[in-house]
C-alpha cells in the first residue's frame, strides 16, 4: 500500500503544469519591453486598475491572448519559446 501511494504521489507531481522558465527572465526578455510602461496600451506590470478588466475574462483568456496576439501585442509576445505555463507564470508576476 506504501508503495502505491508512493507511485501514486510521484505521478500527481508529474503531470502538475509548471512553468518551464523563470517568470522574470522572460519578463525581462521578452515582456517588459512593453509592459514596463513604453506602450501605454499595454497593461504595466504591478497596474492592478489596468489587469483587472482582463483578469475578469479568466486566465486561459490571457493565455490565448498573448499566444495569438491581441491589438499592438505580436503573436507569443516576444517569446518564441513559451509554454502555456510560462505565459500563465508571467501573467501572474505582473499581476502583482
Amino acid at each position: 500500500m506504501k508503495k502505491l501511494l508512493t507511485v501514486a504521489a510521484a505521478l500527481m507531481l508529474s503531470l502538475s503544469a509548471q512553468a518551464a522558465q523563470d517568470p522574470e527572465a522572460v519578463y525581462a526578455r521578452a515582456c517588459g519591453v512593453c509592459h514596463n510602461g513604453q506602450l501605454p496600451m499595454a497593461p504595466k506590470r504591478g497596474d492592478k486598475a489596468a489587469w483587472e478588466p482582463r483578469l475578469a475574462k479568466g486566465m486561459d483568456a490571457l493565455v490565448l491572448s498573448a499566444t495569438n496576439g491581441l491589438n499592438a501585442m505580436p503573436p507569443r509576445g516576444l517569446c518564441m519559446d513559451c509554454t502555456a505555463e510560462d505565459y500563465q507564470a508571467v501573467i501572474k508576476l505582473m499581476i502583482e
